[in-house]
């Protein structure tokens, strides 16, 4: 996958060119990571990239001209995967769920513009962007943080960019729940001790186990996932068993251990 960032901070993205699981798969090839500073297109001689907004008001907007020259540079480096999505990220758009992930992530090239100041000038929304995505509803100082966010999350799902396959598909989200909860060593941490289904090498009992618990996560964490969910015949079974159990849990003398 080709991702071309519209970025006044480049060297920003440092933190997932180099590090984990992004840094490896952009050094082996699996996906590449362009910077098309505005700076760099800005024909006055003090390169500015800030202007006053029509009407006044606090704060500066993003400068037209240059921006419009850096989006274009961005198109043309990608233009050999075909047209580009261009995604601006901004928190009036709208908040990227897993599956708009999966979406972009199954494209060949992508373009993501960052805004900073109070934002960038309507009618270049209008005249170059297809789609605004945002984090959530709260305002950071630009849009490279998102940007970083939603490229981690794109590089990961790309073939080979992790070192288990299963990996992804187990992701929370991934089948619209939460994943359930994990254990490792030592198996007695401060008196609390590790579910005894996962220490029974019963595969298919441990599977049981994990969706269960998938399902009571997002009933307990995030129970408007679950409307969005036609379940099967065994997970609602699973789900009302975990329901069933955490009731009685609450309702007793004390934590009742897991069986």
């Amino acid at each position: 996958m080709h991702i071309a960032v519209v970025t006044l901070f480049p060297e920003m993205f440092n933190a997932i060119s180099d590090y984990g699981i992004s840094g490896r798969a952009l050094r082996g090839g699996l996906a590449t990571l362009g910077f098309f500073n505005p700076r760099e297109y800005a024909k006055d001689k003090h390169r500015s990239v800030d202007d006053k907004p029509f009407g006044g008001g606090p704060g500066m907007l993003m400068k037209t001209e240059p921006l419009l020259a850096a989006i274009q540079a961005a198109r043309s480096s990608v233009s050999e995967q075909g047209p580009s999505r261009v995604v601006y990220m901004s928190p009036q758009g709208r908040r990227i769920q897993q599956s708009d992930v999966v979406d972009l992530a199954a494209g060949q090239s992508l373009i993501l513009l960052c805004g900073r100041y109070q934002g960038i000038d309507a009618r270049v929304i209008e005249a170059e962007v297809d789609e605004e995505l945002s984090l959530g509803d709260f305002v950071i100082s630009g849009g490279e943080l998102a940007a970083m966010a939603l490229v981690d999350a794109l590089i990961r799902l790309q073939p080979r960019a992790l070192g288990d396959e299963d990996s992804a598909r187990q992701d929370s989200f991934a089948e619209g729940l939460l994943h359930c909860p994990e254990y490792t060593r030592p198996q007695e941490i401060a008196g609390r001790g590790v579910p005894q289904t996962l220490l029974s090498g019963d595969h298919e009992a441990i599977r049981k186990w994990r969706l269960e618990h998938s399902l009571g996560t997002t009933w307990l964490k995030r129970p408007d996932l679950l409307n969005g969910l036609v379940l099967n015949p065994e997970q609602q079974e699973l789900l009302e068993q975990f329901k069933s159990d955490y009731r009685r849990r609450q309702t007793g003398p004390g934590s009742a251990a897991d069986e």
